[in-house]
């Protein structure tokens, strides 16, 4: 069974970190590129950042950029975000995704999506 599950959300003060991850069964991340979206209350899913499978170049948004990582170990088949320095505009659920064809964060490029983790910077 294909699915991507994400992991590492919860409740952080405004200046801290966390860790998402996105662990990937039932097929092999080497040869996706991974996606990191997000939906912040009201609004509509944006693209945070990806990585491509093929020279493992990034992408993020301006919103995320200097501030969150994202990287991939495809030895444990996952896929990462580090998040510092978070805002409360940060709040929101993230998606990671997954697209053999994707290059960057046009999200109808991405073939699986997981479920999705909630993420609340607020003090």
């Amino acid at each position: 069974q294909v699915q991507l599950v994400e992991s590492g959300g919860g409740l952080v003060q405004p200046g801290g970190s966390l860790r998402l991850s996105c662990r990937a069964s039932g097929f092999t991340l080497d040869y996706y590129a991974i996606g990191w979206f997000r939906q912040a209350p009201g609004k509509e899913r944006e693209g945070v950042s990806c990585i491509r499978s093929s020279d493992g170049s990034t992408d993020y948004s301006d919103s995320v950029k200097g501030r969150f990582t994202i990287s991939r170990d495809n030895d444990k088949n996952t896929a990462y975000l580090q998040m510092n320095s978070l805002k409360p505009e940060d709040t929101g659920i993230y998606y990671c995704a997954a697209g053999v064809w994707a290059y960057g964060l046009v999200e109808i490029d991405y073939d699986y999506w997981g479920q999705g983790i909630q993420v609340t910077v607020s003090s």
